[in-house]
């Protein structure tokens, strides 16, 4: 198949390109600075807003997997998060555009989002059917609400995009988890390392995530299963305490003891890594309900399990 990921630079579209490149499928990542050629995989320049050349790719691909928007990793200032949601409401649009005037459109429109839609919440886990859209929930900051409207709007945009010929899935995506340097797993497993890695503010929320393997795994099946569109949960099956999950990455690493941090605490540590405690404190209890109906078996279902190898793996 030839494969087109406008923006694929990044950590998730790292792991995915090289994959799909591996598999034998001709793959295009649009970006706005290009890059180098490798096995299965070039690159061509696009501003993420506007139609041009790039256009010209999705005309005749067999499949589209847009991840371009700006990183979450950031201060959630009032600028930044306006450019989050520009850049995926825009690029999402962009690529809506160019498969409606496409003579020969794609059959399949992966687009990202995220779980971060969901909301934070102890009592049950949330799956597509019926999980909760977050938004409303008490005693939490204001400004989480931005994030969930931002993930509305990111899928909206792609729903209102006209491509009757080309059935769309939105991937409401947990953290994943890969032993590539600077990814997320990078930087929690440093913070282990360095006798950090201690529940933060009880450690009672809850961490979703999926090992990239699996990750990789699932697009594969979306690709090729024309009955599943709409959200699907890339999440594994297996959500976890944050308590819980920073000792199994313990564990895994043989750290015996990571120090304990208070949100007030975590808030200080955000701020000198120019993030935002939202990451770390929102309980995003998520479970792939439609993957699993689907028949997709995990091989990575419980994090002990995927840290073990993922720290094997980085090592």
């Amino acid at each position: 198949m030839k494969i087109v990921i406008p923006g694929g630079t990044g950590q998730v579209g790292g792991v995915l390109s090289r994959a799909l490149g591996e598999l034998g499928h001709e793959v295009v990542v649009l970006s706005r600075n290009g890059g180098p050629a490798t096995a299965g995989v070039r690159h061509a320049r696009w501003d993420g807003r506007s139609q041009g050349a790039w256009t010209g790719e999705i005309d005749g691909a067999d499949a589209v997997i847009n991840l371009a928007g700006r990183s979450v990793s950031c201060r959630y200032t009032k600028a930044n998060l306006d450019e989050m949601m520009a850049s995926r409401v825009d690029s999402t649009r962009a690529v809506g555009t160019a498969i409606e005037q496409a003579s020969t459109p794609p059959r399949v429109w992966l687009q990202m989002s995220t779980a971060t839609i969901y909301a934070h919440r102890f009592d049950a886990a949330n799956d597509e059917a019926s999980g909760i859209i977050g938004g409303a929930e008490p005693d939490v900051p204001g400004y989480w609400e931005f994030s969930v409207r931002i993930a509305k709007n990111w899928e909206l945009a792609q729903q209102q995009a006209a491509t009757p010929q080309t059935r769309k899935v939105a991937l409401r995506s947990a953290m994943v988890m890969s032993p590539d340097p600077g990814g997320v797993f990078d930087v929690m497993r440093r913070m282990a390392r360095l006798g950090l890695g201690g529940p933060v503010a009880g450690g009672a929320q809850y961490v979703s995530w999926i090992h990239a393997q699996d990750m990789v795994r699932a697009v594969c099946l979306l690709l090729d299963r024309d009955d599943l569109s709409g959200p699907i949960n890339l999440a594994a099956p297996n959500p976890l305490p944050h308590r819980d999950f920073i000792r199994a990455l313990r564990a895994a690493q043989g750290v015996p003891f990571g120090l304990p941090a208070t949100a007030w605490m975590a808030e200080l540590g955000a701020l000198v890594l120019r993030t935002d405690t939202e990451l770390l404190l929102k309980s995003r209890r998520v479970i792939p309900g439609r993957l699993l109906d689907a028949g997709f078996t995990f091989e990575f279902a419980d994090w002990p399990t995927a840290a073990r190898d993922l720290v094997g793996t980085a090592r």
